[in-house]
């Protein structure tokens, strides 16, 4: 399974940091972690919101595979347009999730850098 995650320069470098094998701890404050099924959706994420919020005004689209059994745990949500689609992974859950990533994590797109 094909998924997408927006990033933003901190999220990045702790990606950067576990050689692009798995994605951080959640903070307190996030319970879900939500990969996406679509880059289109990813896209719009980073270019949208990231470059937008985040202090350096960057962002950026991951792309990265699970194996499909273990995907295939969790429902597809769909929030907003009918590519809106992710899927949420409890926080606790995460270090497991990690764990089932398949090769590396790919930074796929770039957005921002202007003020």
């Amino acid at each position: 399974m094909i998924l997408y995650r927006p990033v933003g320069t901190k999220e990045l470098e702790l990606i950067r940091e576990s050689g692009y094998r798995a994605f951080p701890p959640r903070l307190p404050e996030q319970p879900i972690f939500y990969p996406v099924l679509h880059e289109k959706y990813a896209v719009e994420i980073a270019s949208q919101w990231n470059v937008k919020y985040n202090d350096d005004h960057r962002g950026y689209v991951t792309r990265f595979e699970i194996d499909d059994a273990y995907g295939g745990r969790f429902d597809v949500h769909t929030v907003g347009a009918e590519y809106h689609q992710e899927l949420w992974i409890p926080a606790q859950e995460l270090e497991t999730f990690n764990g089932h990533i398949l090769g590396e994590i790919q930074v796929i797109h770039s957005f921002g850098g202007e003020k």
